[in-house]
């Protein structure tokens, strides 16, 4: 397995961006592939997402330590991939958000397409840093 950590800070209060990350039916607005999101009964999220060409549909279950600011995520089937976002107030106006990836390359490699090894790794990279920064993006200009 592969882990990725990407963060970023957000001009906001954490509660707003802890509000804005749980409306899962705002991802396609901020998530590069999401099509359409939304949330289900029993903590659970279905997105579809565009992949090299074709939509697949993803199951997630989405767990919060609300506490910690921490919502944690897993697919329920293939490709399995877990994953969590921490959020840490900065300030008052102002919210660190992180973003924890874990995945195995080949199995991305199989499900999504794209290069393999170093290059992979890269492009992960950048699409979830891509992703962060249309978060950020989002919830700055929201309201």
């Amino acid at each position: 397995m592969s882990t990725l950590e990407e963060h970023i800070d957000v001009g906001v209060p954490v509660d707003r961006a802890w509000d804005d990350l749980h409306r899962v039916e705002n991802y396609p607005r901020f998530v590069a592939g999401v099509r359409d999101a939304h949330t289900e009964a029993g903590g659970r999220a279905r997105l579809d997402v565009e992949a090299d060409g074709e939509t697949r549909q993803f199951a997630a279950e989405v767990s919060d330590r609300g506490d910690e600011r921490v919502m944690e995520w897993r697919t329920t089937g293939a490709p399995e991939l877990t994953g969590s976002f921490s959020l840490q107030p900065i300030d008052g106006n102002h919210t660190r958000v992180q973003a924890r990836l874990e995945y195995d390359p080949d199995t991305i490699r199989e499900t999504f397409g794209g290069p393999r090894g170093f290059a992979q790794a890269n492009a992960i990279e950048r699409l979830v840093r891509s992703d962060l920064e249309h978060f950020k993006e989002y919830v700055e200009l929201e309201r």
